[in-house]
């Protein structure tokens, strides 16, 4: 038999070592997570001297799907080597004002040499990188605003 929700059992924490919880969770008559009575944590129940319970694969599946979502849904998978490009052109250094197309090499400071794919906006350029792909702003436009003047400071009479 096991303990009901909000029954005191013990478990191992593993922040503070304490013994004493709480049960806040169960699935069926399994104690899932448990709350600890000296740091206020709340983890996966582990009972002294034995091995966290383990909960089935289905069930951990369902626990952790948010609403609305496909339990079967991938996300696409996107081509694992770099778009072509012609290799006869060197690549050039990043700069966010510099305009770009796709098959441009560029070299950036932080992420290395890289391939540009698309452009998913205005402003933007998506990049593939040996780290990943990286969306980077593109042909950004100076700021045509220019400074408010300030108003002249009223003088300043004598002091009395």
């Amino acid at each position: 038999m096991s303990a009901a929700v909000g029954a005191d059992v013990e478990s191992i924490c593993s922040k503070c070592g304490d013994v004493w919880h709480v049960v806040v969770a169960k699935m069926g008559e399994q104690i899932v997570k448990v709350h600890c009575k000296q740091c206020g944590k709340e983890h996966r129940h582990k009972p002294p001297g034995g091995t966290p319970a383990k909960v089935s694969a289905k069930a951990a599946t369902q626990a952790r799907t948010p609403k609305g979502r496909s339990k079967t849904a991938k996300p696409p998978t996107l081509p694992a080597g770099p778009p072509p490009f012609d290799p006869a052109r060197p690549p050039r250094a990043y700069r966010p004002l510099d305009p770009y197309t796709v098959g441009d090499r560029i070299s950036h400071p932080t992420f290395g040499a890289g391939v540009v794919e698309s452009s998913p906006g205005p402003g933007k350029v998506q990049v593939w990188f040996e780290s990943g792909r990286r969306v980077l702003a593109m042909a950004k436009p100076a700021s045509l605003l220019e400074r408010p003047d300030r108003p002249a400071a009223p003088p300043r009479g004598p002091e009395e």
